[in-house]
């Protein structure tokens, strides 16, 4: 019964994503340089409020932003506090 249920929830979301799914591809891609921005502001010199709280994640989003920028059209980081090419 549970196993059919699943089933049939996976089933209604794939047709419901069926036209929608460069979309959503595309709203994930632009929540995720947001969220880029919003880490690396400092080092573009866009005041932070939450500078301390990110600090933490910059060894886990260095592989994110060396595929944004390789996305973005540089083949270097434009950043030269970070150096992950």
């Amino acid at each position: 019964m549970l196993d059919s249920v699943k089933k049939l929830i996976k089933y209604y979301e794939d047709v419901i994503s069926l036209n929608h799914k460069q979309e959503i591809a595309r709203e994930l891609r632009d929540e995720d340089d947001l969220f880029l921005l919003m880490l690396y502001s400092e080092m573009l010199g866009i005041p932070n409020p939450v500078y301390y709280y990110t600090l933490e994640l910059y060894p886990h989003m260095i592989e994110e932003f060396h595929d944004w920028h390789l996305r973005m059209g540089m083949d270097k980081s434009p950043l030269t506090g970070i150096r992950c090419c």
